[in-house]
C-alpha cells in the first residue's frame, strides 16, 4: 500500500495520506432539503460510505475511519435512532457477506454495551472476520465519543496496573488501550456538511491530523470530492511541532 501511494507522488511531491478519518455530517439536512424523512438521508449516507471506502482502497490508502453514531446521538428522536440502528445492522450483515470478496476489512470502535444483543453479535463477528485478512481497513465508530474512549482506556490501564499487568504509563502504552490500538493516527480529518469542529471525534488520535472542511453534505460527497481533500492535504507542510530545515 505504501508503495502504491509513493508511486502516485511525483518527484518532490508530498505523499498521499495513509489514514483518513471522516465525520459523516449532513445526512438529515440532505433529506430535509428534498422533503424526505431523515432516515432516507442516513440511508443515502450509508451508500456514500460504501463508495468512499472503495475509493480509499483504490487510491492506495490503508485506513478509513468514519463517525457513524456518537455517544451524543442518543439524544435524537427514538424514531431516528431506531432507523439508524436498523441501518447499521443491515450494513454490518452486508459487510460480513462481502468483506472477503471485496478486499475490505472492517472494525467497529466505540462502547458496544449499549447496543442491542443482535448488533453486538454483528460487531463481534465483523471484528473477528477482519482479523483473518490483510489489506485496506474501514473503521466504523458506533456509540463512540473521544472523551468516552479516553476514559475507557484509562480505566482499563488502571485495572491492569493495579493487577501488575502493566508498567508505567507513557503515550505509546496508553495508545494501546484505545479502540484504535495498532492503527496509525489519521493523517487527514474530513468534515463535510459545513460545520468546522471535530465534535468529540478521535480526540487523542487527531492531535496532529490535517483538517479539511467542506460545505458538501455527506450524501453528495463523491470520490472526486475525496480527491480534492487529498490534493489539499498534499499541499500542507506537516512539521509535528518542529520547524522546516
Amino acid at each position: 500500500m505504501a508503495d502504491d501511494r509513493k508511486s502516485k507522488a511525483g518527484e518532490g511531491e508530498r505523499p498521499f495520506p495513509r489514514h483518513i478519518a471522516v465525520i459523516l455530517d449532513g445526512n438529515g439536512r440532505w433529506a430535509q432539503r428534498r422533503g424526505l424523512p431523515r432516515s432516507l438521508g442516513h440511508k443515502a449516507g450509508a451508500e456514500t460510505f460504501r463508495r468512499i471506502a472503495y475509493a480509499c482502497r483504490d487510491r492506495g490508502l490503508d485506513y478509513l475511519t468514519v463517525y457513524a453514531f456518537s455517544t451524543e446521538n442518543w439524544k435524537r428522536s427514538a424514531d431516528e435512532v431506531g432507523a439508524l440502528m436498523r441501518l447499521l445492522g443491515d450494513y454490518l450483515r452486508e459487510a460480513i457477506e462481502k468483506m472477503e470478496n471485496e478486499g475490505i476489512r472492517m472494525r467497529v470502535f466505540g462502547e458496544t454495551s449499549a447496543l442491542s444483543p443482535e448488533l453486538r453479535a454483528l460487531v463481534a463477528r465483523t471484528n473477528e472476520i477482519s482479523g483473518h485478512y490483510q489489506g485496506f481497513q474501514a473503521n466504523l465508530c458506533i456509540n463512540y465519543g473521544g472523551r468516552d474512549e479516553i476514559l475507557r482506556a484509562a480505566r482499563r490501564y488502571a485495572a491492569d496496573y493495579a493487577a501488575g499487568r502493566a508498567g508505567e504509563l507513557d503515550e505509546a502504552l496508553f495508545a494501546s488501550y484505545l479502540d484504535s490500538a495498532g492503527i496509525p493516527d489519521p493523517d487527514l480529518l474530513i468534515r463535510p456538511g459545513g460545520e468546522q469542529r471535530i465534535s468529540n471525534f478521535l480526540l487523542w488520535q487527531c492531535a496532529y491530523s490535517e483538517f479539511y472542511f467542506t460545505d458538501v453534505l455527506w450524501p453528495d460527497f463523491t470520490p472526486e470530492e475525496l480527491d480534492k481533500a487529498i490534493a489539499v492535504y498534499r499541499t500542507r507542510d506537516r512539521r509535528f511541532g518542529g520547524v522546516k530545515a
